[in-house]
């Protein structure tokens, strides 16, 4: 049984908020995401936030440590877009395993610097910006922009450098197609065959509006059963819609999941002007109801969340038991 699975058994484990929603609040400019690596790159980089982990490491050093002091018990590496094929809208290629290297290196160390109690960095692998199982092109329904190899290949390169930069679980989230989040399973395989080390894994799906299915037309519990077969540390749900639309789904997962369940909700939904209102009290109070209802083990924010809804969430966590886990495989 590996460290944080022990820890599971007894305790709502925090995960950290949003990464993107704090790095806004830096004036950064096209200088900062070039740094002095990239100063004579073809491309603009504006805006590619994981590039930072290479070009700004002081500002995403300073994010994991706040969420950190806030009380996170996990949190996530800056590589939500850390893939050969995210990358290529940049040029950026080549850039991919120091991106995921440095990032898993960054939150390592902010990691290790709090010895209060066991704190774990999760690799963040996001669903890449194509899908495997849907065609982008409404008058040709059989294309694909992107195939099954492809992504396992890029989710490869990703892992290795994850797990060489010290990351404790991997993260698949945000997965709007199971069948990519299948070839993220496929390649972390291949990995952990490869160096004889497996790490826990934690799964995070997103329901894209109030039809309660993915992307891909899944529900809630089909996207467990697909999932099933894989020996996983958690599986749950993570953006698109706030804690109260969210908490419905995970009343699915919650009382059909052999695994343990996370959510890591956004801060409600985005107003007219793409922001998140949701104040920190605000969403800790529908969050409650998670824990009353005893079903996460695992809770955090996505978009729009920050330290401070972190803190307010991990205050109420420490009060309440985590969901039962009763018919684990992983434990």
């Amino acid at each position: 049984m590996t460290a944080i699975e022990k820890q599971l058994q007894d305790h709502i484990l925090v995960l950290d908020g949003a990464m993107g929603t704090m790095i806004q609040r830096y004036p950064l400019e096209e200088a900062d995401f070039r740094g002095e690596r990239f100063t004579s790159h073809a491309s603009s980089l504006k805006g590619n936030n994981d590039l930072l982990n290479i070009t700004r490491p002081d500002i995403i050093f300073d994010i994991h440590k706040e969420y950190l002091d806030a009380g996170a018990d996990i949190i996530e590496t800056n590589t939500f877009s850390g893939t050969t094929i995210a990358q290529a809208d940049y040029h950026l290629e080549d850039a991919v395993y120091d991106i995921n290297f440095q990032g898993a290196r960054l939150a390592r160390k902010a990691a290790d610097l709090f010895t209060d109690k066991p704190r774990f960095v999760a690799g963040s692998i996001g669903p890449t910006n194509r899908t495997a199982s849907i065609s982008p092109d409404v008058n040709n329904p059989g294309f694909r922009a992107v195939s099954f190899d492809d992504l396992k290949t890029a989710y490869k390169e990703q892992i290795e450098a994850l797990m060489d930069g010290g990351v404790d679980v991997l993260l698949i989230e945000t997965v709007f197609d199971t069948l990519n989040a299948k070839a993220a399973l496929f390649a972390a395989n291949e990995v952990f065959e490869h160096r004889k080390l497996a790490l826990p894994i934690m799964i995070s799906g997103t329901i894209t509006d109030r039809s309660g299915r993915t992307l891909s037309g899944q529900t809630p519990e089909a996207f467990l059963i697909s999932l099933q077969h894989v020996k996983l540390l958690s599986i749950g749900l993570n953006c698109a819609l706030g804690s109260e639309l969210i908490e419905p789904y995970l009343e699915v997962l919650s009382d059909k999941s052999p695994f343990a369940v996370s959510a890591h909700p956004n801060a409600g939904l985005p107003n007219a002007f793409g922001q998140y209102d949701e104040t920190a009290e605000i969403m800790a109070l529908k969050v409650d109801s998670f824990f009353k209802k005893g079903l996460v083990n695992i809770i955090g924010g996505c978009c729009g969340t920050t330290p401070e809804h972190i803190a307010k969430i991990a205050e109420l966590a420490a009060h309440y038991s985590p969901r039962k886990i009763t018919h684990g495989t992983n434990s």
